[in-house]
């Protein structure tokens, strides 16, 4: 039995740990660091129907606790994608996971029928955080009902399983969960960042041209620990987990909440190795604990959320 393997809708992971999106390019950026066959999965970055050169500069700033970012979703475009990015992933036995995103329903569908052309793709993920200008602005995942619609008209076109990306910002994010899960969502992805904004005394305007932008880093992993329990304790689907991992120990955390599988994130900008890094120490922790496997935790978990109901 492989110790670290978990078996999720359209993943078989030789671990739990996978990049999340955003912080991994389209893979490019750490080739040259390590073997991506060490990883479970790979979640690339989100993509559109068509290129976005994303929001000016400066669009990052580093705090002691984390990252804030508004790189505006900057990608080459969906067609770039499934004819040159993903190709060059074909090589790994690691299942790749896309990232969709949109400012329409119609946008969302149209990257999914594409991104489902590839034969390269094992399942996506939806990023409703993006701006729905079809409700003036607010963000798809910040209705239930906007959620439970777009989950739905993406799972009638799509080919593979579906995981949608939860934010932060909102005020119940289980019924966010429920509805996705009442759309047909195969997985829950969470949490994404959290608004956030920082003031530079100097100039007194802020550090972002876009003045706000999304926190990532250790500052959300209590957030994220928290959201994931309760999420856990309404659904039925599985849960990846994110939000300020940095250490195996943070992977266990998430697990014990709920989740079946978690995502690096901002930990890859200080240090490239953090994904290679964290899997190998994961087996030494485990030890350390009288883990004999990740899927006996997962199953240990479920039927701690069993007695309590």
């Amino acid at each position: 039995m492989n110790q670290l393997g978990v078996t999720l809708p359209g993943l078989n992971l030789k671990n739990p740990i996978m990049p999340a999106s955003g912080t991994f390019g389209f893979g490019e950026l750490y080739m040259d660091n390590f073997d991506y066959n060490l990883l479970g999965a790979i979640i690339i970055k989100s993509t559109t129907s068509q290129a976005r050169t994303g929001n000016p500069e400066p669009c990052y700033h580093h705090l002691d606790t984390g990252v804030l970012n508004a790189v505006g979703l900057k990608n080459p475009g969906v067609d770039v994608i499934v004819n040159e990015k993903l190709p060059a992933l074909k090589n790994f036995d690691t299942p790749i996971i896309a990232s969709v995103a949109g400012s329409t329903t119609e946008e969302f569908v149209e990257v999914t029928k594409k991104l489902c052309q590839s034969p390269y793709i094992s399942a996506l993920e939806l990023n409703v955080s993006c701006p729905n200008v079809e409700e003036g602005g607010l963000t798809f995942g910040s209705s239930p009902e906007a959620v439970r619609l777009m989950t739905e008209a993406v799972k009638k076109v799509a080919t593979v399983p579906v995981y949608v990306k939860l934010t932060p910002n909102v005020t119940d994010i289980v019924a966010i969960a429920q509805a996705a899960e009442k759309g047909g969502a195969d997985g829950i992805s969470m949490i994404n960042t959290l608004l956030s904004m920082a003031i530079d005394l100097e100039t007194r305007k802020p550090y972002l041209s876009n003045k706000t932008g999304g926190l990532s880093g250790k500052a959300l992993k209590p957030l994220a620990i928290r959201m994931i329990y309760q999420v856990s304790r309404a659904v039925s689907i599985p849960i990846i987990g994110m939000g300020g991992v940095t250490t195996a120990d943070d992977v266990l955390e998430m697990i014990m909440a709920g989740a079946s599988a978690v995502a690096i994130g901002t930990a890859q900008y200080k240090n490239p190795l953090a994904c290679k890094e964290i899997i190998e120490a994961l087996p030494i922790r485990m030890k350390e604990l009288g883990i004999k496997s990740i899927e006996e935790l997962i199953k240990e978990v479920e039927k701690e959320r069993q007695n309590e109901k």
